[in-house]
């Protein structure tokens, strides 16, 4: 286990950004918040940028983002190169995401999800691995 994990939002992700984040910790994560800071309306671009750069630069191994939908944060993220954003709702999805497209930034709506549903997807993108073989060249042709 990777114990550093970045996490981002935007105002209508914070609440649960904040509950996210205290549940890492309390799993004896170190978590790096990148913002947002309060409920005040922001750019969620911003917040997707500064996420999606700390992981494309390799600061960190893996990454939360939360929107009101997910979907407007993951867009953001996957302009970077390296950066496998997977917007995720269930929790197939997000074992899917990580063993077969190893995603390493997890993103969630907060408009869309509840807290425990949020708390399953997150423990399930950080406890599963990446399968690897056949999976593997496919991950790499996505930044050649």
């Amino acid at each position: 286990m990777d114990p550093s994990i970045i996490i981002g939002s935007d105002h209508a992700g914070f609440e649960l950004k904040e509950k996210i984040r205290a549940h890492l910790a309390a799993k004896g994560y170190r978590v790096e918040d990148a913002g947002t800071f309060s409920s005040a309306s922001v750019n969620y671009v911003d917040y997707g940028k500064k996420v999606a750069a700390a992981v494309s630069e390799g600061r960190f191994s893996k990454a939360i983002l939360v929107c009101g939908s997910g979907i407007g944060m993951s867009m953001a993220a996957n302009r970077y190169k390296g950066v496998r954003a997977a917007l995720c709702s269930d929790i197939l999805s997000a074992r899917l995401s990580r063993c077969h497209n190893d995603a390493n930034i997890l993103a969630l709506g907060g408009r869309i999800i509840g807290d425990l549903l949020a708390f399953e997807l997150v423990n399930t993108f950080l406890e599963t691995e990446f399968e690897g073989g056949r999976h593997l060249d496919r991950i790499r042709s996505m930044d050649s």
